[in-house]
């Protein structure tokens, strides 16, 4: 009886520093010409970049963070406006008179004072240049001729950071634009089925436009080791993956 109460002792004290443990997210650190990309996988469809003293977060979300803690935001990035992208109270937390907002005119509906960006769009916010590459589904659909993600809504975005190309493509399927990308150093290509795209779809794509480094993210549970499968023998392409579920 006393081992089992030593125990339920040890377990109350362990479980805090579970907890604290589950809240540490992955990190990449990748070289640039002028100094450190530091990229943290949050889940989902949900990143943080630190870079030159600036934090830019893409589509955060309360569900997979406590956004209280963790830093104010020089820039964030909305692809669309599904609310597993745009999450007015993850804004609100990171938001300062100080940040710039970019985001997509549907997302504008919702959240006012964002830097509006139409695909094909290119603008240099907060010192670094972002291009808006289109997102959207060609075989994926909600209904009979209704895509879960319509051509011209949703964005994916080309950030340059340094001598750096990183594509973080949204919700999206292998479309032709993506295909089309040229010097792109670093892909986040989306796998949630059946919303975005299959294994054999990032494969596809990702032999058209040859990332140096592609990260599979927002894949739910769709089995990543296909990928690592397909993209085998493409040498020049280095699969990585990350806790992005």
């Amino acid at each position: 009886m006393r081992r089992v109460f030593l125990l339920a002792i040890f377990f109350t004290l362990l479980f805090p520093f579970v907890l604290a443990a589950q809240e540490k997210f992955e990190t990449d650190i990748i070289k640039t010409s002028v100094g450190d990309l530091e990229i943290t996988f949050i889940g989902h469809g949900t990143l943080m970049f630190n870079f030159g003293g600036k934090v830019i977060h893409v589509d955060p979300w309360t569900r997979l963070a406590d956004y209280s803690k963790m830093p104010k935001a020089d820039l964030i990035l909305l692809t669309h406006e599904h609310r597993d992208h745009l999450d007015q109270k993850a804004i609100e937390i990171l938001h300062t008179e100080k940040t710039a907002l970019v985001l997509t005119k549907a997302c504008s509906s919702q959240i006012k004072d964002g830097i509006i960006m139409n695909n094909g769009d290119v603008k240099i916010v907060k010192g670094l240049e972002i291009e808006a590459v289109p997102a959207y589904n060609l075989v994926h659909m909600r209904s009979e001729g209704v895509p879960f993600h319509p051509k011209g809504i949703g964005n994916g975005y080309v950030i340059t950071f340094g001598n750096k190309r990183v594509y973080v493509a949204g919700d999206t399927e292998n479309i032709p634009e993506m295909k089309k990308l040229k010097n792109i150093d670093i892909a986040f290509l989306p796998m949630n089925l059946p919303y975005t795209m299959t294994p054999e779809m990032v494969a596809d794509a990702s032999k058209a436009f040859k990332p140096k480094i592609l990260y599979p993210y927002h894949y739910g549970e769709t089995d990543t080791s296909k990928v690592f499968e397909l993209l085998k023998d493409v040498k020049q392409i280095d699969v990585r993956i990350r806790k992005m579920k």
